[in-house]
């Protein structure tokens, strides 16, 4: 019988949480498994998978009918993250076994009780990293210690392009993430020390990309640094340009405080570039600090200026790290690796309910 992938969202383009989900469903299929996918909030068809989506666009009461339907011609159900999971009954002849993903700050501090309620029933949990499940064990207690630690991957098994001139081009640092209110991904940390790089890297340039709540906060704070003319806070921007933008980046900066993963590392890497994370999550799970790029301390005073500017100012350091990052993302996190890993588990699952 087929299993149900129920996710909020399966478009490409949609987050963090929905590059998993269609990580999930991709290596289902792959497996043999026929997938039924249902997509809480996508407003247009998904059309690159190799399943049929039905999307409810933001319709929580028909996803909620539509999940209790599907589940009368499927034997178990996959869920993307905690909060979906929460249309899942428990009622005879209804109840499915049920698999559910942990990402990170959504298990940790302020995990609402209807979420603990789901994943606790959960035959299986999955979490992205060991970061994510030890730090939601030691603030919720043992009901994560049986999740099952499954690393990410690309979409892809093929390396990004690299632009034949980055080594030619004036030095620039990318950051791509959300900007979002309570979500720290170190905007606020490289604004304020590019003054500092660029007292020893003139002609570096730091560009923003993405979009969120904060993104008008953080155009400002760029514009009133004293670096303001080697700053761009681009909001959202397409695949494509993405993708050039990490084909020209000299190296690829996120120091954030709340990372459970971060997907953004190992495309970087996929593209040869270094990476600075922090030391503060799970960014030095996936960074190796001193090979792929380093993880900084924030509350070290000057730290995350002093990397980048080392890194700026040795072209040849930076490509030795990101010739390493690009050796880690084969060996680890390219999309056959995900599957390596991710197919046992599902496996187990569908056995074990």
């Amino acid at each position: 019988m087929p299993l149900l992938a129920a996710s909020q969202f399966l478009s490409a383009g949609s987050g963090g949480i929905s590059r998993v989900a269609r990580l999930t469903l991709r290596a289902a299929i792959d497996d043999g498994k026929t997938v039924e996918a249902l997509a809480a909030s996508d407003t247009s068809r998904v059309v690159d998978l190799p399943a049929n989506v039905r999307n409810f666009s933001g319709n929580r009461v028909r996803f909620a009918v539509a999940c209790q339907a599907a589940a009368l011609k499927c034997d178990h159900v996959f869920y993307d993250f905690a909060g979906t999971a929460r249309v899942h009954m428990g009622i005879p002849y209804y109840e499915r076994p049920y698999a559910v993903w942990i990402h990170g700050m959504e298990v940790w501090e302020g995990l609402r009780r209807d979420r603990m309620s789901k994943i606790a029933g959960a035959e299986t949990v999955v979490a992205n990293s060991h970061f994510t499940r030890g730090r939601a064990g030691e603030l919720h207690g043992d009901a994560f210690a049986r999740s099952r630690v499954c690393w990410l991957g690309t979409p892809e098994d093929e390396p990004g392009l690299i632009s034949a001139r980055r080594s030619e081009r004036p030095p620039l640092v990318l950051v791509v993430a959300r900007i979002e209110t309570g979500r720290d991904k170190g905007h606020d940390a490289l604004i304020a020390a590019w003054p500092q790089i660029l007292a020893s890297v003139p002609d570096a340039r730091l560009v923003i990309a993405g979009h969120g709540t904060r993104l008008e906060e953080v155009q400002r704070l760029a514009a009133r640094s004293p670096a303001s003319a080697n700053i761009d806070v681009l909001g959202f921007v397409s695949e494509e340009r993405l993708e050039r933008l990490f084909s020209e980046a000299s190296v690829f900066a996120m120091p954030s405080r709340g990372e459970g993963f971060g997907l953004v590392y190992i495309e970087a890497m996929r593209h040869s570039v270094p990476v600075i994370a922090s030391v503060h999550d799970a960014g030095q799970e996936v960074n190796l600090d001193g090979v792929t790029g380093y993880n900084v301390d924030l509350d070290r005073r000057g730290e995350l200026a002093e990397r980048l500017v080392g890194l700026l100012c040795n072209r040849d350091q930076a490509a030795a790290m990101g010739r390493s990052g690009l050796k880690r993302w084969r060996d680890h996190f390219s999309y056959s690796r995900f599957r390596e890993r991710f197919t046992p588990i599902l496996r187990d699952f569908v056995r074990g309910g």
